[in-house]
Formats: structure tokens, C-alpha cells, sequence
């Protein structure tokens, strides 16, 4: 299994940016496929962005599309989630997870490994 540790969340107002920071240690970061989700308060946990263990192939859901960017940095250890023209919707524990696999993935029951969640507030 991985260890999955996020940073970088915080408050900012409407239409500013944050940069979300996953950190993994074990096993080797470059055999899993990572992505990122998020679960606002009385609402199922949800789907953000998932990128391939090369970087080559990335998929976002329709919500963060053109906002957000998910990227990863293999020789770091390192996955990240840049996310510009933030809305008060997008208010949230973010959480990133990983998966033993080289194809991408948007459903959280194929991920394995979880994070402990950074909190992402957007004020109006």
C-alpha cells in the first residue's frame, strides 16, 4: 500500500487559486494511477480529476473542466491539483487517492489508498 499525505488547502475568495499538494510514500509512486475527489458537507463523496501513473492521460470531471489541473511529479513522489477561478462550490475536503493500476479511473470503490483530506473553503 501507499501512504498518501494532501496539503495546501485553505480559505480564498471566488475566482482565486490554490495549488493542492499529495505527497505518497511505500510503495512505487509511478505504478499507480492517482486522482483527486471531494466531499462537501452532507454530500456523497465525489469525483475531480484522476491523471494515468505516466502523466500521459488525464480525465476531470465536467464540474472543474478548463479550472482545474491535475499533474503529477513521479521523481517527487508527488501529485497536485492546480485550481484557478475557485467558485464557492467547489467548498470541500479534498482528498487524493492512488490505485495499483496504469489505466485511469473516476469511481472512488476502485481506489485503495486514501489520504486524510486537506480542507478547501471558498468564500463568496
Amino acid at each position: 500500500q501507499v501512504q498518501l499525505v494532501e496539503s495546501g488547502g485553505g480559505l480564498v475568495q471566488a475566482g482565486g487559486s490554490l495549488r493542492l499538494s499529495c505527497a505518497a510514500s511505500g510503495r512505487t509512486f509511478s505504478s499507480y494511477t492517482m486522482g483527486w475527489f471531494r466531499q462537501a458537507p452532507g454530500k456523497e463523496r465525489e469525483f475531480v480529476a484522476a491523471i494515468s501513473w505516466g502523466g500521459g492521460s488525464t480525465y476531470y470531471a465536467d464540474s472543474v473542466k478548463g479550472r482545474f489541473t491535475i499533474s503529477r511529479d513521479n521523481a517527487k513522489n508527488t501529485m497536485y491539483l492546480q485550481m484557478n477561478i475557485l467558485k464557492p462550490e467547489d467548498t470541500a475536503v479534498y482528498y487524493c487517492a492512488a490505485r495499483y493500476d496504469s489505466d485511469i479511473y473516476y469511481d472512488p470503490i476502485a481506489f485503495a489508498s486514501w489520504g486524510q483530506g486537506t480542507q478547501v473553503t471558498v468564500s463568496s
